[in-house]
């Protein structure tokens, strides 16, 4: 599939999230006509993209007619009847969270934390996005659905594990999503779907009922074409409830305002080293040279542009692998016939349910790496790096694969985005262009703890100039 040049059409479904909005404050649609429309492009959509574990066209048309109401009553909240989706591990009351593994699961009876937020603001979810199971792997398949597929190439995986979300938002069903990052599961997908994909500091949305998700790995974060959508969603979710083990401190002004204004003049590490991940990993040609004219363009606006590594060490990998087995064991908890799952799925939570222990050494090893990794900020005020070390890897890549195997194609694709995770810090994936076939890059924009505003403003700026919002795969 080749790209194409953005377009309209009548409901406005090809706008971006605040277009939308601003569509419907105005009269120009209705929340229904807009519903319906999304609705029927994912239907659509199902038989090639299979982007859906589930839709809620009932509940969302019910959502959808109050927030008509609302509008045509004066009143206004960010998102009063626009349509979003949410990751399959993310509790909407009446819907079952399977987090993407087979079996029958029970409807939730109460909203999560982030479903209520997205109710709050007037949203209307239309349904769950897929996600491998429990979230495992940068790609999106499994027993449970089969296999999401790229828009920018059918033969591809979107990413993972926020997959589903991704396809979703790159093919124009959605302006925006909400994923979770656990190990890079919103900024792989959004590099490898040509979006823009935030993993907000942690804590920075509450993953309640959850009171941390992951052991802390793990972090919800928005998927859109644009920088000001991303930060407009991150603002709508951002918060926190009593029982929430982490409470960073709320940022200086809004996120979308962060993302209208200008960074200034910032010193910037282009960081390709690889962290060590016990398996080899090269960075490929085609990535290289897309990050490296990234700096360049950054360059050129100004900013003081340095090659500098990141001094990663040992401890991110020290502390990742108790903490991310023993959550996949916890989750496995959860399923009410685990025979059905992926072997590699129970390989993990038996290994997870062996590491579990080490838990409190691994917060430690945190500690270690955020006083070594944060060294760099001494010098710089971002990290310019891959997103991922390769293209998009094609559909079935690792069908078939014990853990192993299964371990060494995805670090091999995949070894840049975890180390922040375990930091807690957060980082931006932004696209970087296309290769020779035509398949999305991304970049990645990393900070320190809270340093969201800059990382936005930064992005923006690097919009403004490479307008990858106008660029869309081929419908």
């Amino acid at each position: 599939m080749s790209a194409t040049d953005a377009t309209t059409d009548p409901a406005g479904q090809a706008e971006g999230l605040a277009r939308q909005a601003e569509l419907l404050a105005a009269g120009e649609v209705g929340a229904v006509e807009l519903l319906d429309s999304t609705l029927e492009r994912i239907e659509a959509s199902q038989g090639t993209l299979n982007a859906f574990r589930l839709l809620r066209p009932d509940a969302a048309r019910a959502e959808a007619a109050t927030a008509e109401r609302r509008l045509a009553a004066g009143e206004r909240l960010p998102l009063l009847g626009v349509p979003i989706a949410v990751k399959d591990d993310m509790d909407v009351a009446g819907e079952p969270t399977a987090f993407g593994c087979p079996g029958r699961f029970e409807p939730r009876s109460a909203d999560g934390e982030v479903a209520a937020r997205l109710k709050a603001a007037g949203a209307v979810i239309v349904g769950k996005t897929n996600t491998p199971g429990i979230g495992l792997w940068p790609f999106t398949e499994g027993p449970a659905f089969g296999a999401t597929r790229n828009p920018w190439s059918l033969d591809h995986t979107p990413g993972g594990s926020s997959g589903g979300a991704a396809a979703a938002v790159a093919a124009g069903l959605l302006p925006a999503a909400v994923g979770s990052d656990g190990a890079g599961s919103v900024r792989i997908p959004a590099a490898w779907t040509h979006l823009v994909g935030i993993k907000p500091q942690r804590g920075r949305v509450s993953t309640w009922p959850d009171p941390e998700a992951f052991n802390g790995l793990t972090v919800i974060g928005p998927l859109a074409r644009t920088v000001f959508d991303a930060a407009l969603l991150l603002d709508v979710l951002s918060g926190n409830v009593p029982g929430d083990l982490h409470r960073p401190p709320p940022p200086p002004e809004s996120f979308a305002a962060s993302a209208a204004r200008s960074p200034g003049t910032m010193r910037i590490a282009l960081a390709l080293n690889i962290p060590y991940s016990g398996a080899p990993a090269r960075l490929d040609p085609e990535v290289r040279a897309a990050v490296e004219r990234m700096a360049s363009v950054l360059e050129g606006l100004g900013h003081e542009l340095e090659h500098a590594d990141v001094p990663y060490g040992l401890w991110p990998g020290i502390s990742i692998m108790p903490r991310g087995n023993a959550g996949v064991a916890e989750w496995t908890k959860r399923v009410p016939d685990r025979s059905a799952l992926d072997p590699r799925v129970l390989e993990t939570a038996r290994h997870g349910r062996l590491l579990g222990p080490l838990r409190p050494a691994a917060r430690l090893a945190e500690r270690v790496a955020q006083r070594r990794i944060g060294r760099v900020f001494r010098r710089f005020d971002v990290v310019l790096a891959p997103t991922t070390a390769r293209p998009p890897l094609k559909i079935g890549a690792c069908e078939g694969l014990g853990n192993w195997e299964t371990d060494k194609k995805i670090v091999a694709a995949c070894p840049y985005a975890w180390p922040w995770n375990v930091l807690g810090w957060p980082g931006i994936s932004v696209p970087a262009g296309l290769t020779d076939e035509g398949l999305p890059i991304g970049a990645q924009l990393l900070g320190p703890a809270n340093s969201e505003p800059r990382l936005l403003s930064l992005a923006a700026q690097l919009e403004a100039c490479e307008r990858w919002h106008e660029r869309r795969p081929a419908a």
